[in-house]
């Protein structure tokens, strides 16, 4: 018998290692997606219950969700499917979970919090390694200097990305660099902010990235200004690069079609060997008016396989009553 629990997007490669780590948490979802063959294939392999349903098929999407409690949606781009399977969720009565990084995406969804407690529901994006981990850390240093007026998050060891993220990253990736200040989003050019952290073994040089914690610190910790940068590797200095000089170039209709057709040439995501290899540092910083500063850091797995984990960790406690 299956759990109430839907995961949508299954056969993708994030929503396939949230399918295994809730079974590895004795839960039984339901696996859920646009293909048909696909979607099947996964259940009868796992012994679940398959729907299939495209998002822009209202019916059907419905029926999909019929006496489902939790949806946990993987299937990008979410500025695209978020709001068909909200809109869908609150239909149905059901809570809404997704992994969405796109700052837009998490601002829309926050405006939709009053709709949805009128409905007894919860839309909760960002329950992979973008947030969970910089989220609770920035909501530990934040309770450690009561009154922070200023955030600043960095990340060492993302090594990898899949396929699917590839693309939604190219889709803004040379507008400019998300940040917030006073509570606003905005853009400010590449280039401009860069900072030396010290994840472990001595300051590195790190470079200031769009990220959706830009989007949801805001509403943890109530801190208006917020930054996150990651380590300066090598790709991340030619992506500055490019953004800063070829931006406006790399953002035209025929290079955003190269650029997604080159992500499609890219391995699906990292193997489990990977995964399994080298984890992840995220640091923490907040300062308050006066200068006083409270920084900490925290070690975590491969971030696609803190996705796997997280992911089903927060339905299993939303399905709980925890929301």
């Amino acid at each position: 018998m299956s759990d109430p629990l839907l995961i949508y997007g299954a056969t993708g490669y994030s929503g396939g290692l949230m399918v295994e780590g809730a079974l590895a948490r004795g839960l039984r979802p339901i696996v859920a997606g646009r293909d048909e063959t696909k979607v099947r294939g996964l259940a009868e392999r796992l012994g679940l219950e398959p729907r299939v349903a495209r998002l822009a098929d209202t019916a059907a999407l419905d029926a999909a969700l019929r006496g489902v409690r939790v949806v946990l949606h993987s299937a990008g781009p979410y500025y695209e499917t978020a709001t068909p399977m909200v809109e869908a969720c609150l239909r149905a009565g059901a809570h809404y979970l997704d992994i969405a990084g796109e700052i837009p995406v998490i601002e829309a969804l926050a405006r939709r919090h009053a709709e949805a407690r009128r409905r007894g529901v919860m839309i909760m994006p960002s329950v992979g390694f973008d947030v969970v981990p910089t989220d609770c850390l920035a909501a530990h240093v934040a309770a450690r200097l009561p009154g922070a007026r200023r955030l600043v998050l960095a990340i060492s060891g993302l090594r990898f990305t899949s396929r699917a993220s590839a693309k939604t990253a190219f889709q803004h990736a040379f507008d400019g660099v998300r940040v917030r200040r006073g509570g606003q989003v905005v853009l400010v050019p590449w280039g401009e902010l860069h900072r030396a952290f010290d994840y472990g073994d001595g300051p590195r040089e790190s470079i200031a990235c769009t990220w959706g914690d830009v989007g949801t610190a805001w509403y943890t910790t109530g801190i208006p200004d917020v930054a996150v940068y990651f380590e300066a590797t090598a790709p991340l200095r030619m992506l500055e690069l490019a953004g800063r000089y070829f931006g406006w170039f790399l953002r035209t209709p025929l290079w955003q079609v190269w650029l997604k057709a080159h992500a499609d040439a890219l391995p699906e995501g990292p193997t489990e060997e990977e995964r399994g290899a080298k984890g992840m540092v995220v640091i923490a910083e907040v300062e308050d008016v006066h200068g006083r500063r409270v920084q900490s850091r925290l070690r975590t797995p491969e971030a696609y396989a803190v996705t796997g984990v997280t992911g089903p960790a927060v339905a299993a406690r939303v399905l709980g009553g925890d929301f």
